[in-house]
């Protein structure tokens, strides 16, 4: 394996992963200290995004793993394989834009969104815009051009961030004496419908700025391959769609489970603590982006089981380290939300579990993907929503949002489990296990380490940023560097075992 162009590449899409998430974060504190908790807005647009990112694995219908898949395969041309894969993603957006604007009200109502059907529409031109653009990233990563893959991903990010900044911080200075504009703000709950109108705007600009991969679409359309490429990637919707439950599933279901006001408020401090929580799901992302399509190029040789067995290994080993960064800095990354969300902070730890079970499940996938064997991975992904599902039906209505970060804690790790002990049955990996309980043992100790300390500090985290709750992040630091040094001496030994071989 690579590690150098794995390193490379993963930072490279890194870049836009995780510093667009991370000036995206810079986007909560700014959501949350000016929509109110009490007002349920920000669980308004916590919702209808979990709709968005279910929608999106619909329109796409698993043609990204589809497209490196076929494209990789010599016998194919890889002009003819992008063009039509662009033009089925492409009419099943078109067609699905047609229906939610043709039944526009309908929808809202049905939603519970009545009052603002523009929200629905505004969301729908968005989702169907993401999921061509999805096809078009994808031939960027198949190419390996990730400089172009992150610029693309800064016309969205940077346009965003300016936009929401000034719609929230210097269009309310102009309230005074213009009651109308007031109005207009209040009426879209608090600048809750801007929110998705700027989504919108920017969107469409970075659409725009595809259209060289756009004219893509005219290298050819293949019926024969067509047949061929949806027999291979209609397990992969059921597996998309599936998966995409077990991260979206509660944050849908929640304003069943708990109708009327004080849902949309619950939902919204979940969904806000979360967001910090999430750091997980941009390393997963980061490294999805540069590993599949090494793992796909690989999948010729013999070499691939090796390459499978270390992008496991050092996936968790960093994962682990983002866990332990996030929950060792608390105190400081709590302030990317108000106070009034603090509540909600305690499913922090439970929630980047979750996300490192699920980039293991990821990780895991390659045995079904590679070998054409994609209903395997719908099957154990649906067993894992089941339970997902089951547990916030059972739970929330009693324990709130946080029976919803142990559903998806119980669900991932059932999908995980599933696909590791099937796995080894259809596509027996040499994991190395010894490694996995080694570096999980050692953050658990050192988690509960500082939770200790904690305790004795007398520290709680929604008390104020003193000299005791200093003094515990200077010990976690320490701690910290424990884990460092472990993972120092696990790639100085990979490093001398690849020079002997």
């Amino acid at each position: 394996m690579n590690l150098k162009s794995l390193a490379k590449d993963t930072a490279l899409y890194g870049l836009s992963s995780i510093v667009g998430r991370f000036l995206n974060y810079l986007l909560v504190p700014v959501y949350t200290y000016y929509i109110a908790a009490e007002s349920g807005g920000y669980g308004i647009v916590t919702n209808l995004y979990a709709y968005t990112a279910l929608l999106l694995a619909l329109l796409t219908f698993g043609m990204e793993t589809t497209l490196f898949r076929f494209g990789s395969k010599p016998e194919e041309d890889d002009k003819m394989v992008y063009s039509t894969t662009l033009r089925m993603v492409g009419f099943v957006c078109f067609v699905f834009i047609a229906i939610v604007l043709g039944f526009l009200k309908p929808i809202a109502g049905g939603l519970g969104y009545a009052a603002h059907p523009e929200y629905i529409g505004c969301m729908a031109l968005i989702v169907a815009q993401d999921a061509f653009q999805a096809i078009m990233f994808s031939r960027l990563r198949q190419q390996q051009r990730p400089v172009r893959f992150v610029i693309l991903k800064f016309a969205f990010i940077i346009p965003n961030i300016l936009l929401n900044l000034f719609l929230f911080i210097l269009l309310p200075k102009f309230f005074p004496g213009r009651p109308a504009l007031e109005a207009a703000w209040q009426h879209f709950d608090y600048g809750v419908g801007f929110i998705f109108l700027i989504n919108l705007i920017c969107t469409t600009l970075v659409s725009l700025l595809f259209l060289k991969e756009i004219k893509g679409i005219f290298y050819g359309w293949d019926s024969k391959l067509a047949r061929r490429m949806l027999k291979y990637t209609w397990p992969l919707l059921l597996l998309g769609l599936v998966g995409i439950l077990n991260q979206v599933a509660d944050k849908i279901l929640f304003p069943w489970l708990v109708p009327g006001p004080e849902g949309k408020v619950q939902l919204g401090i979940y969904g806000a603590c979360a967001k910090i929580a999430l750091i997980m799901a941009v390393l997963t992302q980061a490294f999805r982006y540069a590993y599949e399509p090494i793992v796909f190029s690989s999948s010729r040789d013999r070499n691939s089981p090796e390459t499978l067995r270390d992008g496991m290994k050092y996936f968790v080993i960093f994962a682990l380290l983002a866990f332990l960064g996030v929950m060792f800095y608390l105190p400081l990354l709590r302030y990317l939300v108000d106070s009034g969300y603090w509540e909600g902070l305690k499913v922090i730890p439970i929630v980047m579990i979750a996300e490192i079970f699920m980039g293991i499940y990821f990780n895991l996938s390659f045995w079904y993907k590679l070998s054409d064997q994609t209903i395997w991975g719908a099957i154990m992904s649906a067993i894992g929503a089941a339970v997902m599902i089951g547990i916030n039906v059972a739970f929330v209505p009693r324990y709130g949002y946080i029976a919803c970060a142990w559903g998806g804690f119980a669900g991932y790790g059932t999908a995980m489990l599933l696909s590791y002990f099937i796995g080894q049955k259809k596509v027996a990996i040499d994991y190395d296990m010894k490694n996995f309980f080694s570096a999980f043992c050692l953050a658990l100790l050192l988690y509960g380490a500082s939770l200790l300390l904690q305790k004795l500090l007398g520290v709680g985290m929604d008390g104020p940023l003193n000299s005791r709750m200093i003094a515990l992040m200077g010990a976690n630091t320490l701690l910290l560097g424990c884990y460092g040094l472990f993972i120092y001496r696990t790639i100085k030994k990979h490093a001398n075992k690849f020079k002997a071989a």
